[in-house]
């Protein structure tokens, strides 16, 4: 039989259930061996539940803790009975192994190595009974008669409640309790004058702000005939600026036509001008030409002669 990796402290999960509030539970994982042990955390209900971590390495004879907490639930199962379950697996690992390199094909059985497991069931709990207030005299106090406070609450309300526990602890409990009440109960009146006095801030800024909005709207109309004047006066300035600038305009027209077509007359002389320019360096581009056709025929006459006479004066 392999020798045992971890020691699990306590065997069962633990929580305190409340609905819709979120519980949390700590287990302690303690290496027994001389090696280094890597685990793994695996739930029946993994949407239910968080572990941190999950995954890990203990050191060897060190201690490691993870945390599982049980999401919020909408409402309690029959009894507080769960049947959810948690499987915490063990292997031996080299020393420097990191938690980045634990991988799930490690705690694969089929593997060859040794691999420890180890189930946790769950059990709810339900959470401790707070101690119960009886009115005296105008200020909440304990009762220290459970027979007489039960009695007292038959005859009061019908409803039976639970009589507290005796202790100095329980009294200082509820001492602080309905401390805890009177202030809620202070805090509440003063939120509620604060309230009233913001909405009677909000109340007056609005009536301001109307009669501001009304002043402003008359200083606009006023402001509108008036820019309405003065538009009317701008329009008939520029109608007569424009017939002002149309004659010049004509003017200068009648003066530039003159220049115009003595400005073509000079385009089309100089266009002649390029004109028979061009025809001269074309016609003397084509002569550049022959005269190179003429060197090269030459080049190549001489180039043959040349090897001519080389060939010559070897057969000599």
């Amino acid at each position: 039989m392999a020798e045992e990796l971890l020691d699990i402290q306590p065997l069962e999960l633990k929580f305190t259930f409340e609905v819709k509030k979120q519980s949390t539970c700590v287990i302690q994982l303690g290496n027994k061996s001389d090696q280094c042990v890597a685990f793994k955390v695996k739930t029946t209900s993994p949407k239910k539940y968080c572990v941190r971590p999950n995954v890990s390495i203990i050191k060897p004879k060190a201690i490691s803790d993870f945390t599982v907490t049980m999401q919020a639930q909408r409402v309690a199962p029959p009894d507080l009975q769960c049947k959810d379950k948690f499987l915490i697996q063990g292997i031996v690992v080299p020393f420097g192994t990191s938690d980045e390199d634990i991988t799930s094909d490690m705690f694969a059985k089929d593997s060859g190595k040794y691999v420890e497991e180890k189930k946790l069931r769950v059990i709810l709990m339900s959470p401790p009974q707070s101690p119960v207030l009886l009115p005296r005299n105008g200020e909440l106090k304990q009762d220290s008669s459970p027979e007489t406070s039960l009695q007292k609450d038959r005859a009061l309300s019908g409803v039976e409640n639970i009589p507290p526990g005796d202790g100095v602890a329980a009294n200082a409990e509820v001492f602080e309790t309905a401390k805890f009440a009177d202030e809620l109960t202070e805090t509440k009146d003063l939120q509620w004058l604060e309230n009233a006095k913001e909405r009677d801030e909000s109340r007056a800024a609005k009536g301001v702000q109307m009669f501001g909005t009304t002043n402003v709207t008359n200083k606009l109309r006023e402001a509108k005939d008036v820019q309405t004047f003065e538009s009317s006066k701008d329009i008939d300035e520029l109608i007569s600026a424009a017939e002002d600038e149309q004659s010049r305009l004509a003017e200068d027209a009648s003066e530039l036509k003159p220049a115009k077509d003595i400005l073509e007359l000079k385009l089309a002389k100089d266009f002649e001008e390029l004109k028979l320019k061009l025809n001269v360096m074309d016609s003397q581009l084509r002569e550049a030409e022959h005269t190179i056709r003429k060197l090269m025929e030459a080049r190549k006459l001489a180039t043959r002669e040349k090897d001519m006479l080389k060939h010559e004066l070897e057969e000599k």
